[in-house]
């Protein structure tokens, strides 16, 4: 199986404390993510629980051509205003594995995202994430840059 690596990193000018209640809210991700994706949190977590190590979050999203989906991925490391990690248990991707890391700096906060994932379908799963996945996945990660920008801000001057 195929895997691949996408890195992202992002200054936002809040504290820290205001960061890690944003992202660690499951009801924010869809915040974040582009309309068209149609993305729903279908679990019945309270809407103000943050993440903890075996939370499950379910989801319908439409990631191409308006297809619903239903995923589901569990939240497998949490440290505290550090990092969190959520995996796919069932869903459309062989492998997800999503790192998210947060770190205090000058006028703000510096957001690591770090994807691991594959494409099922071997060869077929190669060719579509060449021509399909990989553009739609660095699609939704540029959405989310502006859309935190939108929501905090720009980047802090240097």
């Amino acid at each position: 199986m195929k895997t691949y690596l996408l890195r992202t990193e992002q200054n936002i000018p809040i504290s820290l404390s205001e960061a890690w209640d944003f992202f660690s809210s499951p009801l924010n991700l869809s915040r974040i993510t582009p309309p068209e994706m149609n993305f729903i949190v279908t679990s019945d977590n309270n809407s103000d629980a943050k993440m903890y190590p075996g939370m499950i979050i379910t989801y319908i999203v439409s990631p191409i051509w308006g297809i619903k989906m239903n995923w589901m991925t569990e939240i497998t490391h949490v440290k505290e205003m550090e990092y969190f990690v959520d995996e796919q248990r069932f869903g459309p991707y062989a492998l997800w594995h999503h790192q998210h890391h947060f770190k205090e700096v000058k006028g703000g906060v510096l957001m690591n995202d770090i994807l691991n994932y594959a494409v099922p379908y071997g060869f077929i799963g190669r060719i579509a994430n060449s021509l399909l996945v990989e553009k739609q996945i660095k699609k939704i990660f540029d959405y989310r840059v502006k859309a935190i920008e939108k929501l905090f801000g720009p980047p802090p001057s240097k």
